[in-house]
């Protein structure tokens, strides 16, 4: 929210945080406000035991010679500094030809204050300085009270700016050089001690330590990072020390595109905001309706004295502020955006996280979301006497350690799970599509899918078995088959739950993969899905969207941001996830830096619960005015019961807060 002195724009809301000059202008807004608020109240006290109608009440007399003045110049002053922000306010509003709050407000202290002075300097009638002055000590309360409460939204992103240290330790040579983190370029070498945050995006050269992304990423527990890994910028370092080659520029790493999004996202307005805008305005045009057709009504109508007229007046136009329906959405947006990136979530357009909450089907990628995206050796078998298990795994390893597929990455694993040497391989041959060939120690050795024998007519052993998400490779020496080797893409823990939670929620889990039926189907039975579709490349993924879409269906899509574009584009809400540092899916609404499923739901449930939030604050902020309008007009004037400006602000200012406790009991289940 855009705190200035010169009024208010609930509309963009820039966070303090943002930049680090932002920050400091909010903090001394605060500051300002709560001098004026204390300032304004030694002035009231002063201006209220002199004020003729309180003195009638307490059936006191204090008033003397010329204390009128003294009341006069007290209340100029309360008037002229107290109300300053709001009469400020109300000439910005006017040149931008929007009336709203600052115009109420400052239309409402203005008719008072004037009248005030008439009647000191002639005028029939009895002053009210003692209800302006409580009703700007009022107002500046609630706007200090407001002003703290859209800090606090701020500061998880405030947080998130600080996480960036300022310098690095840079490497030259053996020489370490304190420099400033801004100024590191991609390809830098820099020092990370023990207990230090990580000063740019980069890959380890050298050491291993446990780092604490959970400012980045939402994941609590530490994660053990080693040679030839990403550390994220912002990363706090454990125990060990580490030598980072810089991948990123700091304005270009991936907390600072982080920052970039959430302003964006910040200061997008989605439409349930622009409805807040509109109700907003249309709130304004009817206060000052509703408050000089009150004044006229008792003035002219009811032939009541002016003084009685005007003080209806400032009620309604007091009562009928649309502070806390400017707040209403703002707040939420703020809140609700910097918390979704504490925890992973990126909001790169409010729209498609509002529409979260339709969601009836999500499509899930398979690799890397739905199962861990590694292929593990689950078993190995030796056919062979003279070769154990251990032996094969370093035959293979040794074939397989040139090459980049994610078979091969998942035997080099388990060869170093069991800390096997390897040896080196010559007149290296690559079998396209069905594995590879080369010479180890003299022997011919081939790694070779189970269609290399069929093509060859060689026969699979009799103990060849094959589970359905399985993928086999045979080792074979010198023509004689050896053994082979599984390996699976393990389903991730926590997708199971994902998918129950989605239906409980009433959504339906799709599998779209493009690894071919068995292994599609034996995921989706295994994890209770409504479907899946296989073998389906990332162009035809349009389509498939396109097919449930036209069945009604609102559509969310999960897919890694690159080649899912398209169909990230056509789907109602598009999910890239899994970019880690690599943020820059553009064509995606939403993104997750982990591919964690559950982080899915999470979002979907957010999205929900955020909407929610926005709906019960638009009601509150314009339902409280239903009941206390008529009450400040009058309507039960015949019995007594009426409210004050005073009592009116309050009213105002306890709604406003009430709207910004709401939003702050926002939470990412």
């Amino acid at each position: 929210m855009d705190m200035h002195m010169d009024g208010h724009d609930h509309s963009a809301m820039p966070m303090a945080g943002m930049h680090n000059h932002a920050g400091h202008d909010h903090g001394s807004m605060i500051g300002e406000f709560r001098k004026k608020f204390f300032i304004v109240l030694a002035l009231t006290i002063p201006v209220m035991l002199l004020s003729p109608m309180i003195q009638i009440w307490m059936r006191v007399n204090w008033a003397f010679a010329g204390s009128q003045y003294i009341l006069l110049a007290l209340s100029s002053i309360v008037f002229a500094y107290g109300g300053y922000p709001f009469l400020k306010g109300f000439v910005e509003e006017m040149k931008k030809k929007k009336p709203g709050m600052m115009t109420l407000i400052a239309i409402a202290i203005t008719v008072s204050y004037t009248y005030s002075v008439a009647t000191v300097l002639g005028l029939h009638g009895m002053d009210f300085f003692w209800e302006l002055c409580t009703l700007i000590l009022i107002m500046l309360l609630g706007h200090w009270i407001e002003m703290r409460s859209v800090a606090g939204a701020s500061r998880d992103l405030e947080l998130l700016v600080q996480l960036m240290p300022d310098d690095a330790h840079m490497l030259m040579g053996e020489m370490v050089h304190d420099v400033k983190t801004d100024s590191l370029k991609t390809g830098d070498m820099i020092l990370i001690k023990p207990g230090e945050k990580i000063a740019a995006d980069g890959i380890i050269a050298d050491g291993e330590s446990y780092l604490n992304e959970s400012m980045l990423t939402g994941e609590s527990v530490p994660v053990k990072k080693q040679k030839g890994d990403k550390v994220i910028a912002g990363s706090i370092n454990g125990n060990g020390s580490l030598r980072v080659t810089v991948s990123h520029a700091s304005k270009d790493s991936y907390l600072a595109t982080v920052i970039k999004l959430v302003d964006e996202a910040q200061k997008t307005k989605s439409n349930t905001q622009l409805l807040a805008d509109k109700a907003a305005f249309i709130l304004t045009i009817v206060a000052l309706s509703a408050g000089f057709a009150t004044f006229f009504f008792w003035w002219l109508i009811a032939k009541e004295p002016l003084s009685f007229a005007i003080t209806r007046m400032v009620t309604v136009m007091v009562i009928c502020c649309p502070h806390a329906l400017g707040l209403a959405v703002p707040l939420v947006v703020a809140i609700s955006t910097s918390l979704a990136a504490r925890h992973g979530l990126l909001i790169k357009n409010r729209t498609a996280f509002e529409n979260s909450r339709k969601i009836t089907t999500v499509l899930f990628d398979k690799t890397g979301t739905l199962t861990i995206g590694k292929f593990q050796v689950s078993r190995i078998k030796s056919l062979l006497s003279t070769i154990d298990e251990k032996e094969l795994i370093h035959i293979a390893a040794s074939l397989e350690q040139n090459s980049e597929h994610p078979i091969a990455t998942g035997i080099m694993a388990k060869a170093k799970e069991l800390s096997i040497t390897l040896v080196s391989a010559t007149n290296f041959k690559a079998l396209t599509g069905r594995g590879i060939q080369a010479d180890i120690d003299g022997k011919s050795i081939l790694v070779v899918s189970p269609e290399y024998l069929k093509e060859k007519s060689i026969a699979l052993p009799q103990s060849y078995t094959s589970s359905a998400a399985e993928t086999i490779v045979f080792v074979m020496i010198n023509n004689q088959l050896a053994g082979y080797i599984a390996l699976d893409d393990k389903v991730r823990p926590e997708s199971s739950q994902a998918i129950q939670t989605l239906h409980q929620n009433g959504i339906k889990s799709i599998l779209l993969t493009g690894d071919n039926a068995i292994v599609a189907k034996s995921v989706s039975d295994e994890l209770k899905m409504d479907g899946f579709f296989a073998e389906v490349l990332p162009h035809q993924k349009l389509e498939k969207i396109k097919e449930l879409q036209s069945k009604g269906e609102f559509v969310a899509m999960t897919g890694d941001g690159v080649n899912d574009a398209p169909a990230l584009a056509q789907a109602d809400v598009g999910i890239a996830v899994g970019s880690g540092s690599d943020i820059a899916a553009e064509t995606a609404g939403i993104i997750l830096v982990n591919s964690n499923p559950a982080d899915i739901v999470s979002l979907i449930l957010f999205g929900k619960a955020t909407h929610r939030k926005m709906v019960q604050n638009l009601i509150w902020a314009t339902g409280y005015n239903v009941i206390a309008i008529p009450l400040a007009a009058g309507v039960l004037y015949k019995w007594n019961i009426m409210l004050s400006p005073a009592v009116g602000a309050a009213l105002m200012s306890v709604s406003t807060i009430i709207v910004a406790i709401n939003a702050k009991m926002l939470r990412v289940k």
